[in-house]
């Protein structure tokens, strides 16, 4: 374990829990759905990892009960904190946001917010990366009562991070010798969780096109008035 805290990547989530176990589960967690500066961070990668050492008997073992409180705890509160932030600094901290991908994300929490509406919305951007990072601050923003963002964003956070380890768990807990093929089960993970990523960026990109492209356009005859 001492060798792979030595190389400590916080984007490589076996490195995240090697070097800081538990809590850094935690942390990167709340960064990840509360801080905008989080929206880099492995969460999906992360809990699914963590649920993989579970059920595994290596050097990088962590217990099934810490490893759900933690993950439980860092999703909710950090959705609170972004809330908080996005009600109290409201549009000020998005001016702030000169990323790209983060400009991409609130045009769609935007968009998901006006067409599932605001309860719907909240749980749904729990599963897509990037999204579920401004998703909170935005509730905050756009006005989204209190009380009923607490309500879905609990919902939304148990079953995503509560699920996602459950099913690193039950995969490690089938799979015989399950360390031996840890770095690439993460690998196909981290892959899979881009997934939803590619294809906000490709159907974003199709939007563009189109309201850009300027279509057919208008001939005039030689007669006709200017």
């Amino acid at each position: 374990m001492s060798s792979l805290a030595a190389g400590f990547n916080p984007l490589d989530a076996t490195s995240v829990i090697a070097a800081t176990g538990l809590v850094g589960i935690f942390c990167v967690l709340v960064a990840e759905t509360g801080l905008l500066v989080g929206f880099f961070l492995p969460g999906d990668s992360l809990l699914f990892s963590a649920g993989l050492l579970a059920a595994s008997h290596g050097a990088l073992h962590l217990p099934l009960a810490g490893v759900l409180v933690v993950a439980a705890a860092g999703a909710l509160i950090g959705a609170q904190i972004g809330y908080w932030i996005g009600r109290t600094l409201g549009t000020s901290l998005l001016a702030r946001a000169s990323r790209p991908a983060l400009l991409r994300a609130t045009e769609r929490v935007t968009e998901v917010v006006g067409r599932y509406g605001p309860a719907k919305a909240i749980v749904l951007a729990r599963f897509i990366p990037v999204v579920r990072t401004v998703m909170n601050p935005m509730a905050g923003m756009i006005g989204i009562s209190q009380r009923l963002f607490t309500t879905w964003q609990i919902l939304g956070g148990l079953v995503w991070s509560l699920g996602v380890t459950m099913l690193g768990f039950w995969l490690g807990s089938q799979i015989t010798g399950i360390d031996k093929y840890l770095l690439p089960i993460i690998a196909v993970v981290v892959i899979v969780s881009l997934i939803p990523v590619a294809l906000e960026l490709r159907r974003m990109r199709r939007e563009r096109a189109s309201a850009v492209d300027p279509g057919t356009p208008v001939i005039h005859r030689a007669g006709d008035a200017a």
